[in-house]
């Protein structure tokens, strides 16, 4: 019997993971707070603005918000948001020297892989689970279909142009683990503190995901 990692086990639990951009590190604690009362704790925070590693800082000291890093490129940005406390690590491509960072800290790590070439390349590296990236670019829902089939065992985290229009077709596949998507946190409403704002978005999000998902996945 296969062992599932626990923070995987979470992120599935979870179903969707917002992708969050953080302009200042003082907005992560009213973001998480957001994410919380809507019931979603969890945030991947994305590694393109420098204040990447403090809010992962503040949201991970809260203890309740299974918190990781996306967009991360390079061995010293997984140093970066281990050190700051991120429990997981995103990246859009697959780069054996980040994945291999990720596992000395003993850290998730979900490599961005679109075809069969880089899936392989990450079962040779340990890994069961990949972030399907950029999905909608890429052949979305239809594309992960044939890719479960050559690579059985291996789940998928399909992100970029996910949304609520298209989010039942991605987790009508089985090996759809979970998604990725920003539409429930824009920066627009974080950089504004709409904190009841944001509140709605991820509740309609998360009741979104709870349609979508069939019974028997």
């Amino acid at each position: 019997m296969t062992t599932v990692d626990p923070v995987l086990a979470e992120l599935a639990a979870c179903v969707l993971v917002p992708v969050v951009v953080l302009q200042e590190a003082g907005d992560a604690g009213l973001l998480a707070g957001a994410l919380v009362a809507g019931g979603l704790p969890v945030a991947e925070v994305t590694f393109r603005t420098a204040a990447a590693p403090e809010a992962i800082r503040v949201i991970a000291d809260r203890g309740d918000v299974l918190v990781g890093a996306g967009t991360v490129l390079t061995v010293a940005q997984v140093d970066q948001a281990v050190a700051a406390g991120a429990r997981f690590v995103v990246s859009p491509g697959l780069s054996r020297a980040v994945v291999e960072r990720c596992a000395e800290h003993g850290v998730v790590a979900l490599p961005g892989a679109v075809t069969a070439t880089e899936v392989q390349a990450a079962l040779e590296l340990g890994l069961d689970t990949v972030k399907f990236f950029p999905a909608g670019t890429s052949g979305g829902a239809a594309a992960i279909r044939p890719l479960a089939a050559a690579f059985a065992g291996v789940r998928f985290v399909p992100t970029g142009g996910v949304g609520p229009a298209n989010l039942a077709e991605y987790l009508a596949v089985p090996s759809v683990v979970a998604v990725g998507g920003s539409w429930m946190v824009p920066t627009d409403r974080i950089a504004a503190h709409d904190r009841s704002g944001l509140i709605d978005l991820v509740s309609a999000a998360v009741r979104t995901a709870r349609a979508a998902r069939p019974a028997t996945a």
